[in-house]
């Protein structure tokens, strides 16, 4: 293995464990979790291929230097499918700029990397919407 190889694996857990990620419920109906692996991504709503419930919001941050884009994402998956979602529609992401790039390396202040979404969870073709209370249910 290639030494270029085994500095990507060992990096690639800090830049996930250096993202927060907080998810607002939306739904009281709970649901069992899922694994992250399984929670798709989606770029807008429209790209949902069916029925779904929108079941919190999810919030991401972290250090710019320290993080990547792909582990802001699999610490909202991550977040996601444990609150119940094999879903998140993405709403938003932004990285710092580089004024603030700058100011963090002179005087240490934060240059976060931000991600918003929204967790959801996507009904089987077959299934139907139930009514659940405090669920916000969407169709394509």
């Amino acid at each position: 293995m290639s030494l270029r190889r085994v500095l990507s694996l060992a990096i690639l857990p800090l830049s996930v464990a250096c993202v927060q990620t907080s998810a607002t419920m939306l739904s009281t109906a709970p649901r069992p979790a899922v694994e992250p692996s399984a929670v798709v991504i989606y770029t807008s709503a429209d790209k949902v291929p069916g029925k779904y419930d929108e079941v919190a919001l999810i919030d991401s941050h972290g250090d710019d230097a320290l993080t990547s884009y792909h582990g802001m994402l699999e610490s909202m998956r991550k977040k996601a499918g444990g609150v119940g979602a094999n879903g998140i529609i993405l709403a938003s992401e932004s990285e710092a700029g580089t004024g603030a790039k700058i100011a963090h390396a002179l005087i240490g202040t934060s240059a976060d990397r931000k991600g918003k979404a929204v967790a959801i969870y996507v009904y089987p073709a077959s299934a139907s919407v139930g009514s659940a209370q405090g669920v916000s249910s969407h169709q394509p």
